[in-house]
């Protein structure tokens, strides 16, 4: 029986069930700062947003402010609500009565300030955006 010589088996540098660790990767390169901070770190975006939540909460609470002073005077003022202003007009039916005016004017006032100051802008940050996206 004749033995190969130790030349013909093939050397590992591992073990071969150990697995090969792959070559290091280059870090990668630093990015380039950009121009302008991004979209949803903006300034404007930033006061867009609150005017809008401002200009929510104003309107919704003149609308159910009125609403809750109606009711509240129906509940604690009968006396007050049934009193006659002219020819068989209540004054609770009165006060029902203008709180459609009041829902009108706070709808108006809610569309009046968005056309004036959101609208400019809403149209400033959607030029912004284009010039950015322009650029990419």
């Amino acid at each position: 029986m004749t033995h190969p010589p130790h030349d013909s088996s093939p050397s590992y540098a591992t073990y071969p069930w150990q697995p090969v660790t792959p070559p290091p990767t280059p870090p990668p390169a630093p990015r380039a700062t950009p121009r302008h901070p991004a979209l949803g770190h903006h300034r404007d975006l930033r006061v867009l947003r609150t005017a809008y939540r401002r200009q929510r909460r104003v309107a919704t609470l003149t609308a159910l402010g009125y609403f809750t002073l109606f009711l509240l005077l129906s509940a604690c003022a009968p006396s007050l609500m049934n009193g006659t202003v002219s020819g068989g007009l209540t004054t609770g039916l009165l006060l029902g009565l203008v709180q459609l005016p009041v829902m009108c004017v706070a709808i108006a006032l809610y569309e009046f300030t968005a056309r004036r100051r959101l609208d400019q802008l809403a149209a400033r940050l959607r030029k912004l955006a284009e010039l950015e996206a322009s650029r990419d």
